[in-house]
This record gives C-alpha cells, structure tokens and sequence, in this order.
C-alpha cells in the first residue's frame, strides 16, 4: 500500500496542487478547488532560512489538514533554486519531519541522493524520485530503466515528465505507465502531452499534478479542471 500522508493511493490517484508564490492562501484555494494534496515548491517561495520554511509549512497544514509533499527543484530540472547544491539538501532535509513526502530529482549526486532517501525513511516520509526531461521523451525501454534505477534507490513512488515531440512519445508514456510494476506518476508535458494529466491515472499514475493559479510546468491545468473531468469520466 502506497499512501501520502492519510491519502490511499492504492484506492484512486491523488490531484496535487503546486503550491508557489502567496503560499497559505493558494494552498486554501487548492483545497477549495478539490485538491487532495499538496506539493510545497520551496525553490518558488522566499525561504530565508529552515525556521522560515519550517514556519511556513506548519501554516500551510494547520489551514488545509492535507498531505504535503515537499520538493527543492533542480534548476536543470525545470526549477528555481539559486543557492548551493549543499543549502538546497540540507533545507529539504530540515523540513522532512513536518511533511508526509518528499521529491527528489534522480540526477542529484548520489550521496545526496540517498541521505535524503535515508533521512525520509527515518521520518517515515513517502520518497518520490523525480526525472525531468523538457526536450524529449525517451524509449520505452529507457523508461524502464530509469524506473528500476529509482526503484533501487529506494523510490516509493517513480516520476517520469517528459517532453513529446510527437503523439507517438505521449503513447510511449502511457506504454510505460501501463508496464509499470511500481507505482508511478507519469506526465506527458506541453500542449501535446497535456491529455496525460487526466488520462495517466487511468493508466496507473498514481499522482497528477495541477495548478491553482498560473501553471508551473508546460500543459499543467487547474486542479478543479482535472478533477471535473476525472469524476465525469470515473
């Protein structure tokens, strides 16, 4: 059984709202628009410093009783961050008892990589392990590579987002989504791909990601709008 926070995401995929700039506020509007967790971008908020983050997360939970995922975007991987590798590990660490996930990026140096998957597991935090890819999908088979290297890792839960270039890259997502034999969050991104956020749980994607004001990544919609279309077609 895979779960976020209370969420059971054995039973249906969850909507995740990315949670930026205004944060408590935007995270009330995502509840208010049906979101059944959160993912806490610190790299888009102004952190200051771990009591800072600390702070605002307590806020964010205690407003909106949801699960929270927590993430310092790469800026490689379609984040903002700005300060050392070592001050983004060790935010993402410091934060880990006041949250039910944390994502981080496959292409983080391993031994940051795993003293995160350690540090997770001692607070007993769901452990995604994110790849980004903003120029191309790649093969099936690659797909599945990267899958069982996470998986090794020590992922919980595996996410693919990947740039189409054409239908056949979206189908080869899906294709990957279906073989899966882990729970994953697969995302097909832009304009071309942007079907995937409602079509992939009905794959096995066990997470899908919306916005609540402005989109964060490319073809991201609202989060009511997902959930709409989700509870017509269920």
């Amino acid at each position: 059984m895979v779960r976020i926070g209370k969420y059971n995401l054995d039973r249906k995929a969850a909507i995740v709202a990315v949670i930026g700039d205004n944060p408590v506020e935007t995270a009330k509007t995502a509840k208010e628009l049906g979101a059944d967790v959160l993912e806490i971008r610190i790299d888009l908020l102004d952190i200051k410093d771990l009591e800072d983050a600390i702070h605002i997360i307590e806020k964010i939970k205690s407003t909106t009783n949801l699960p929270c995922i927590v993430t310092n975007r790469l800026k490689t991987e379609g984040g903002r961050w700005v300060g050392s590798e070592e001050s983004r590990i060790e935010l993402l660490i410091g934060v880990l008892p006041f949250v039910d996930a944390v994502d981080i990026e496959l292409s983080t140096d391993r031994i940051m990589l795993e003293l995160v998957v350690a540090k997770a597991m001692n607070s007993e935090n769901t452990v995604i392990i994110s790849s980004h890819d903003f120029a191309a999908t790649p093969t099936v088979v690659e797909m599945k590579e990267i899958l069982d290297k996470s998986l090794k890792l020590g992922a919980d839960i595996v996410k693919l987002a990947m740039m189409p270039n054409s239908r056949q890259d979206v189908l080869n997502l899906l294709q990957a989504t279906l073989n899966a034999h882990a729970p994953v969050c697969t995302i097909s991104m832009g304009n071309m791909g942007k079907n995937t956020r409602i079509v992939a749980p009905f794959y096995g994607s066990v997470l899908t990601y919306g916005s609540v004001h402005n989109a964060v990544a490319p073809g991201q919609l609202r989060v009511d709008e997902i959930k709409t279309t989700l509870e017509m077609l269920l």
